[in-house]
């Protein structure tokens, strides 16, 4: 009975002894497996260190460098307008007529008068040097001749402010006023501007007023030409700063040859200020943007509990900076030549395995040119 219990035994012992054999080399197999999640798929760009010109940004209007409503000196009726809306002047050309026929005729009457009193002079001076004429009587002759040679003067100046003179070189607006018309005096005839070069006048906050200096390069843009750059300089800062805004105004010079920018536009105006220190820039799609801070994740090679290799991502919190186009500069923890991820970053988490596949990466352009503007 007991070799019966003992062989039982013995053969229970082998059993459980295979049974554990079995296990051991089952589990010894499945650690050899990784236990890694399936690798999500992602695109990556190798981070670089751009020396950027740091900008300011703000917006303005243009103004040009002379601009008047040209007005009416005298009243009259509109005989002639010798330019046409739109019309390219320069200094001094003529661009109303006003009827100056009353003035002429009176023009004619003091012209004969003056000629009379040079004769009346010249036969006074004769009579008070053979002393036949007393010198009150030559004084008041001489004054008469006087008087008659400032009505003269008078009149041909009253004559010339009728005729309208473009005080400096510029274009014409529409003007304001039709051949016939009755006007007065100061009524306003057209607009005059001189465009190019033209002003932008904008403001910046105090605090950037040490890093303005004159012949600072701006550069503006307009609504009107979407994608065009007119570069100018600075040629102006105001000399006091406004007590209510805090900001100071600003005014740059524009060339303006083809005169493509006009008085009044809105213009976005970037003043470019001393260059930095490089920085590490990324395409914006790389940044997972989140309440408690930003963050990107680099790809670099990992291992699982078990021990085995594999491509992973980490996950780096940084410091936001200046955007240009698609692309945006970062501080904090990642290093030029480290490879980013650009698309799926929403999908990835601390140490999550990736498969990379960069043949359709998004647009990482710092000047990016829509095919649709």
């Amino acid at each position: 009975m007991l070799k019966k219990f003992l062989i039982a035994l013995v053969g229970f012992v082998i059993v459980v002894l295979a049974l554990a054999g079995v296990k051991y080399a089952q589990i010894k197999e499945m650690s050899k497996i990784s236990h890694v999640p399936p690798a999500t798929a992602v695109t990556t760009i190798e981070a670089s260190a751009v020396a950027w010109h740091p900008v300011l940004q703000s917006i303005g209007t243009l103004a040009p460098v002379e601009g008047v409503t040209i007005s009416a000196d005298a009243e009259g009726t509109i005989v002639k307008i010798l330019v046409e809306s739109g019309t390219a002047v320069k200094a001094g050309d003529p661009l109303v007529e006003i009827d100056t026929s009353v003035e002429s005729a009176q023009l004619n009457a003091s012209q004969v008068r003056a000629e009379l009193a040079k004769i009346n002079i010249e036969r006074a001076k004769e009579l008070l040097e053979n002393k036949t004429l007393a010198k009150s009587e030559y004084d008041t002759i001489e004054a008469t001749a006087k008087q008659s040679l400032a009505d003269v003067a008078a009149l041909k100046a009253q004559i010339d402010k009728k005729l309208v003179r473009a005080p400096f070189d510029g274009r014409i607006g529409i003007r304001l006023v039709n051949v016939g018309q009755y006007i007065s005096k100061g009524r306003a005839l057209m607009p005059l501007q001189k465009l190019d070069p033209i002003f932008a006048n904008f403001n910046v906050p105090q605090r950037q007023l040490s890093s303005l200096t004159i012949g600072q390069k701006v550069s503006v843009t307009v609504d009107a030409y979407r994608g065009k750059v007119f570069e100018g300089v600075i040629s102006a800062i105001n000399s006091e700063v406004d007590s209510s805004s805090r900001n100071v105004s600003v005014q740059a010079t524009l060339a303006n040859a083809q005169e493509l920018l006009r008085a009044g536009m809105f213009a976005e105006v970037e003043i470019e200020l001393p260059v930095g220190e490089p920085k590490v820039v990324l395409p914006a799609t790389a940044i997972a943007y989140a309440p408690y801070g930003n963050s990107i994740f680099i790809v670099e090679k990992m291992k699982d509990p078990a021990g085995l290799e594999y491509l992973g991502v980490r996950q780096q919190v940084v410091k936001l900076g200046d955007t240009r186009g698609d692309l945006v500069a970062v501080e904090g923890g990642v290093k030029a030549g480290e490879q980013v991820v650009t698309a799926g970053v929403f999908k990835l988490r601390n140490s999550a395995p990736v498969q990379v596949n960069n043949s359709s990466r998004p647009s990482a352009e710092s000047a990016p040119k829509p095919e649709n503007t």
